[in-house]
């Protein structure tokens, strides 16, 4: 029975912590995000290095230092100026120039902001009523995707952390996909049936380790992953593919999907997709490709073509947090029939009951493995509304133009040792290799990698070759020009003829 009391919203001692309709949760929302944008700036305006080169030990007692909390809090100014030195001035900043280690790539402003967005709205994209709007934009991009790809009306996806995500997923489906026409068995339901020891999957021996990781955690074990021999371009060789076929058939093994890999994580390297597509289905195979490098080039005015035979793909990952220059994380992964996410699909009564999809109500859970998922799609709508298509295509053909000219400008210097003169993408493996060198190469490499991070000269990555190690330049920063590279090299020539001097180990 209602008092005919009236209830009035009141200030409360919570309110300058969350952003409201009140006018102190706007007030406390304007100031902090002002005190953070100053201290970044503060920040970025007088770095010059890519990393501050503190060793691990330094930094983790900086972190320790400042890993205490009170039951009386501070003021966010007091915070920030607490971590700007052991946090913000120790991380690496992977927008500068020289930060060409890995496939982590400088993010977009429009993403960045996107970030702020997202974490205001705190959408979670699992089903309608916790997302609204943001589910007909997930919606709205995962078209956009397949129209850029070529896939048909009959595909579909969604938006993952990342390729191991995407990876496992395609995995997941060509699996579930196999049993049920293979025997009629439905692994959802009743778990792997009982000649689950004879499946297996095939990638290129340098596919990414989520290949083998996935089939760890789909219960088939990574001796279910059978790797086939690469060409010299690091390519996916054919008359290996075929053969392995021909050899598990008549050792009784069920082969049920190939992976091709577009954009190794090395040598950038693209198998031959469209002939791996026509292997797979003469085979009865789940054709998934690995585009989380390559798909970039979807946008690229100049390199397309390289991605001829990726709609023939039954499933793909693409990752936009790399050539699509977006905040960390944020990938797609694409079905090109969607009837496929069956496999995936659970109801639950208080989430996304079937009554909803009855009603035409849209639960992006039923195609995913992750139950929460963050509004990610918005950082990349923001950057293709405000970049547009033309000028994204122009910054990922100056980075391959770039590593192109890296490569030749390497050839030329005396003491380098370059793997991939014509580089696929924009990665670039080299190793310092002088002739008269007494010194362990793989030490001097190692070395060198960690003496140029550790001044604060350039952040470059290494890796191994056929056993050897090498050192690996990732260009996926538009803004990085070819004076960067001469300096860098420069500086890889003067700090190597330091470290022989210094006493490294003698061969």
């Amino acid at each position: 029975m209602s008092t005919g009391r009236a209830f009035k919203n009141k200030r409360t001692a919570f309110d300058s912590f969350f952003l409201h309709q009140g006018e102190e949760g706007l007030a406390a929302f304007e100031k902090g995000m002002e005190q953070v944008s100053n201290k970044l700036k503060e920040v970025y305006s007088n770095t010059e290095q890519p990393f501050i080169g503190k060793t691990p030990a330094e930094i983790e007692k900086e972190i320790a230092g400042i890993m205490n909390f009170a039951g009386k809090g501070r003021s966010l100014q007091e915070v920030l100026n607490e971590l700007e030195g052991p946090i913000l001035r120790n991380s690496l900043h992977i927008s500068h120039e020289k930060s060409m280690a890995h496939l982590h790539c400088p993010p977009l402003l429009p993403g960045i902001i996107g970030e702020c967005i997202i974490g205001t709205l705190n959408q979670s994209m699992d089903s309608w009523d916790q997302s609204t709007a943001a589910t007909y934009v997930e919606e709205g991009m995962v078209k956009w995707l397949k129209e850029a790809a070529g896939y048909p009306e009959t595909s579909d996806g969604v938006f993952t952390s990342g390729g191991t995500q995407s990876n496992y997923m395609g995995l997941l489906l060509a699996r579930d996909s196999f049993c049920q026409i293979q025997w009629a068995h439905n692994v959802q339901k009743q778990g792997l049936p009982a000649d689950f020891h004879r499946l297996r999957i095939l990638c290129s021996e340098e596919a990414h380790f989520t290949v083998k990781k996935s089939a760890s955690q789909l219960g088939l074990g990574e001796q279910a992953v059978i790797t086939v021999k690469t060409d010299e371009r690091h390519r996916m060789c054919l008359n290996d593919v075929l053969s392995t076929l021909d050899r598990l058939k008549e050792d009784g093994m069920l082969p049920f999907a190939l992976v091709a890999t577009c954009g190794t994580t090395d040598f950038g390297s693209i198998d031959p997709l469209p002939e791996l597509a026509s292997i797979s289905k003469e085979n009865g195979l789940w054709f998934h490709v690995d585009a989380a490098f390559g798909g970039g080039l979807l946008l690229s005015h100049s390199h397309r073509n390289k991605l001829e035979g990726l709609e023939n793909a039954d499933s793909m990952t693409i990752d936009f947090h790399k050539l699509f220059l977006q905040p960390v994380s944020c990938g797609a992964f694409m079905v090109k029939d969607r009837r496929h996410f069956g496999f995936l699909s659970h109801h639950a009564d208080y989430l996304n009951p079937v009554k909803d999809e009855d009603d035409g109500i849209v639960n992006l859970v039923t195609k995913s493995t992750s139950t929460t998922r963050r509004f990610d799609a918005l950082k990349l709508y923001l950057s293709l509304k405000t970049v547009g298509t033309e000028t994204f295509g122009n910054m990922i053909d100056h980075t391959i133009e770039l590593a192109r000219y890296t490569a030749e400008y390497l050839t030329g210097l005396e003491n380098i040792e370059l793997k991939n003169i014509h580089p696929e993408i924009n990665t670039i493996i080299f190793r310092y290799h002088p002739s008269d060198c007494s010194t362990d190469l793989d030490e001097l490499n190692r070395a060198l990698q960690q003496s140029l991070l550790h001044e604060g000269k350039g952040v470059i990555a290494k890796t191994t070759v056929d056993g050897s190690t090498f050192l690996k330049l990732t260009l996926l920063n538009p803004r990085t020009s070819e004076i960067d590279i001469h300096e860098l090299m420069d500086e890889i020539e003067k700090t190597a003829t330091q470290l022989m001097n210094g006493g490294l180990a003698r061969v």
